[in-house]
């Protein structure tokens, strides 16, 4: 473990004493603030009506009289540039509201910039400009406020119930992070000792009441009982070591003596106890950070500290860029550093923990998830062929080693742990094997629809996963073509994972399915299209019987339907085809050996 020793200043964040109280119930008396804020004890009534009658304001109606009904009027000014917020800090089982103008003439406030008017039914502690202060999404919350120097703003906190308790004011946002000390303007605070001041509880506060002509100094606190002198305290500073008001009267050598006025209060300072390391798998299973919380808080109450986790120190400081509290490793080695925060004054924290998280790495496997095997009887060695010795592997087959060899098609799927301690890790993978026999065209058949249209046919001796393909055509699942053009085509049958294919040749044609040769000069001749894609083309026509009776070539004028000068009967007849192929072989058309019909 790393301990980082912090000194924290005060900036800007609050604490609730019902003691004693800093409010003004009316905007021409609006108690000014800087960079520590008012604690106040309650509101009681208002004074004038600062709306002259209005019935709304913004997000703020008139209840049974006027807009305020216990109200109290706070103003500061801008003094940098950046983004500003507040947290209202009240009990959870009281309604408070507010609305915030740009301008410093009460006569002319205008719309709200911010304004927030909620029932408070989910029991919230805060309201306010920016992000709740307890990490939850509070819908009593505006979007932040971006400022610049010399902006005047006066801030109306009401409350529609006789019975509160009082609140608290707490700035928040980059603002106080960039510009700790000058983010507000402190001209605006017009006393001797200065604004409000709100300490954290290790934390030493000096209040300075020196004056050029002073004769004596007498200070006195009021705790809650009154003002009371504190003996032995005449110096022209005083250490404050408890929360109150405090007052000193000045007596000076010439003029009447000052006496001024201002409010100390502490919060407590957290501390973060020590968290043990974690060890989790970088496998994007996260880490559940609020189990962490318990740890880093100890005996103290969550209710009063909320805990933040940080990659950097830098970070944890600033509290920003908090992590998921469901955090996902993704290093082997990662410290993580840890802010614990008081809820009352953020600015009292802790940042001097971390703890390491270890990521353990998941096995690498590499494998090809798909392996084709071609053969009558196959067998393959599949699995990671590099394996390491500081892994265990296991096969859903049950074998252990890295590799196995196997001869049935299936899934196998192999699991592999790094273990470290009591954590393991493990990686899955399958691979599919697939065992293809080539394919082997068993026929094909060539159907004529009319002279025109064919449907070619492709069949095989088995199913498997094939493509099929005519010529140089895109290949296709179907082995059914249609409507191929007359001539000479190329069939191939291919296994789609690489294991062989098959082709044959087919001529297509057209023809009519049947002639009438009756001298109407329609139909009486029987002849073949497409011949001329072919080189020496023959058709030969034969009874049902094998006789030969005719052939036509490429340019005869087709078959009138005699034989040797007798006219045939009404019949189906058959007809081959012969060419010479590419090879300038004389050879059959395969898979022609079609009829036709005579009619008379």
């Amino acid at each position: 473990m790393i301990k980082y020793g912090i000194s924290i200043l005060l900036i800007c964040f609050f604490s609730i004493f019902t003691s004693f109280a800093q409010v003004s119930a009316d905007c021409a008396n609006a108690v000014p603030i800087c960079y520590n804020t008012p604690v106040n004890g309650g509101a009681n009534g208002y004074g004038i009506d600062d709306f002259n009658g209005a019935s709304i304001s913004g997000c703020i109606n008139q209840g049974s009289g006027t807009i305020e009904t216990n109200s109290a009027w706070y103003k500061f000014k801008i003094g940098e540039v950046g983004q500003l917020g507040f947290n209202i800090g009240f009990d959870t089982d009281e309604d408070w509201d507010f609305a915030l103008y740009r301008t410093n003439d009460c006569s002319t406030l205008g719309d709200p910039v911010r304004c927030n008017y909620f029932d408070n039914s989910d029991d919230s502690s805060f309201i306010g400009v920016g992000e709740d202060p307890t990490g939850i999404d509070n819908i009593q919350y505006d979007d932040w406020l971006d400022v610049e120097p010399g902006e005047e703003y006066l801030l109306m906190i009401n409350n529609f119930r006789n019975n509160n308790s009082g609140f608290s004011i707490q700035f928040s946002g980059s603002i106080f992070v960039e510009f700790p000390y000058s983010a507000l303007d402190c001209d605006i605070i017009d006393n001797l000792l200065g604004a409000p001041v709100i300490a954290c509880d290790d934390q030493t506060v000096v209040l300075d009441a020196t004056t050029a002509d002073a004769k004596t100094y007498q200070w006195e606190l009021d705790a809650g009982a009154g003002y009371q002198r504190i003996p032995g305290e005449s110096d022209p500073e005083l250490s404050i070591a408890v929360s109150g008001m405090y007052r000193v009267i000045i007596v000076r050598n010439s003029g009447n003596p000052i006496t001024s006025e201002t409010q100390v209060a502490y919060a407590p300072s957290p501390e973060t106890f020590s968290l043990e390391d974690e060890t989790a798998c970088l496998d994007g299973t996260a880490i559940d950070f609020n189990e962490k919380d318990v740890e880093a808080l100890g005996a103290q109450s969550p209710l009063d500290f909320r805990i933040s986790y940080h990659e950097s120190f830098e970070d944890a400081f600033d509290g920003a860029n908090a992590l998921s509290k469901e955090f996902i490793p993704t290093k082997v080695a990662q410290t993580i550093y840890v802010r614990t925060t008081s809820i009352e004054n953020s600015m009292c924290f802790d940042a001097s923990e971390t703890f390491e998280v270890n990521g353990i790495e998941l096995p690498v496997l590499d494998f090809e998830t798909e392996v084709f095997i071609c053969g009558d009887e196959p067998i393959v060695t599949i699995g990671q062929r590099i394996p390491d010795n500081d892994f265990t592997y296991e096969w859903s087959s049950g074998q252990t080693s890295s590799l196995i060899t196997v001869a049935e098609p299936g899934v196998y799927t192999l699991s592999v742990t790094n273990k470290e301690g009591l954590i393991q890790c493990i990686t899955v993978r399958s691979v599919t094997v697939v065992f293809s026999s080539p394919p082997v065209i068993s026929d094909i058949t060539i159907e004529y629809e009319d002279d025109a249209s064919n449907v070619v046919n492709v069949y095989l001796e088995e199913d498997g996963d094939f493509e099929f393909q005519v010529d140089n055509e895109t290949p296709q699942n179907s082995g059914v073509f249609n409507n191929l053009f007359p001539g000479e085509h190329t069939i191939t049958v291919s296994d789609v994972n690489g294991c062989g294919s098959d082709s044959r040749d087919i001529v297509v044609v057209g023809f009519p399915k049947f002639f009438t040769p009756n001298g109407d000069n329609v139909n009486d001749t029987w002849k073949v299209d497409g011949l001329s894609a072919l080189d020496n083309p023959v058709i030969t026509i034969y009874d049902r019987y094998g006789k030969l009776l005719y052939q036509i070539f490429e340019n005869s004028a087709g078959w009138t339907g005699s034989f040797n000068g007798a006219l045939l009967p009404e019949s189906d007849y058959w007809f081959k085809l012969t060419y010479t192929n590419s090879l300038g072989e004389s050879t059959n058309a395969s898979y022609i050996n079609n009829h036709f019909t005579l009619k008379r």
